[in-house]
């Protein structure tokens, strides 16, 4: 553990570990659209971004990337870092002005949100879908396909391989804005415009996994698909 201060208070934080997540856990406001505790910080959307002096000097930085460390000094409501905010979510807002996460957000930062309806659920490239699928799940159907050399692009976007995605809807869970749909009717489950088979619990019947995830599980784990065929109620 380490001592360093948020806000003027002196606390104990594990060496390395996310200013972003011990700022929560003081109950301090601050908002995100591209963090998740179980995956590595990616610093997009800026929405977290605090004021901080280290080796003598104020400066901001994003606090999901920034890690604890000794003697770190963090301020979290001064001007510079609620300007801060306030500009990531004003630049999120232009680029989305009608998705509702978004406008939320930059409504609740101070800025002047139209009365548009705020229905959309526009894909805004937290990432968070793209680091599930491949640091979580490990299949990596999910990837950035961005602009550059031989690449015929207007926007960067998420790029999806089907034959990769087994049906897990970790992405979709993960979404903020609602981009990443996922439905399903009777046995079929739909996600990224792909079908899966349901699979019904040997037990109670109730359809409760693709059988392309559990495939999946059973190829990397070694454990039967008849194993795994009963569904979390019934084990």
């Amino acid at each position: 553990m380490v001592n360093m201060t948020i806000d003027g208070k002196s606390v104990q934080v594990k060496e390395g570990a996310s200013v972003l997540q011990k700022i929560r856990d003081l109950r301090i406001d601050m908002p995100t659209l591209c963090y998740h505790p179980e995956l590595k910080a990616f610093g997009a959307c800026r929405l977290c971004t605090v004021e901080v002096r280290a080796n003598g000097k104020w400066k901001l930085a994003a606090s999901c990337e920034l890690p604890a460390q000794k003697g770190l000094e963090v301020k979290t409501a001064s001007e510079k870092a609620v300007e801060a905010r306030k500009l990531a979510a004003e630049l999120l807002y232009f680029q989305y002005p009608t998705t509702a996460a978004v406008r939320d957000i930059a409504q609740k930062l101070g800025v002047a949100v139209g009365a548009a309806a705020g229905e959309g659920n526009d894909c805004i490239l937290c990432g968070l879908c793209t680091r599930t699928c491949r640091d979580i799940v490990g299949v990596s159907a999910l990837t950035f396909a961005d602009r550059g050399l031989g690449r015929d692009l207007e926007m960067p976007k998420i790029a999806f391989t089907a034959d990769r995605c087994i049906g897990c809807g970790s992405c979709a869970y993960v979404c903020p804005t609602g981009y990443v749909q996922m439905d399903a009717v009777d046995d079929k489950r739909m996600i990224w415009n792909k079908v899966f088979k349901m699979a019904a619990c040997n037990s109670c019947g109730r359809y409760f996994a693709p059988m392309e995830q559990l495939e999946y599980i059973s190829r990397t784990t070694g454990t039967p698909i008849a194993v795994l065929s009963t569904c979390v109620s019934c084990r």
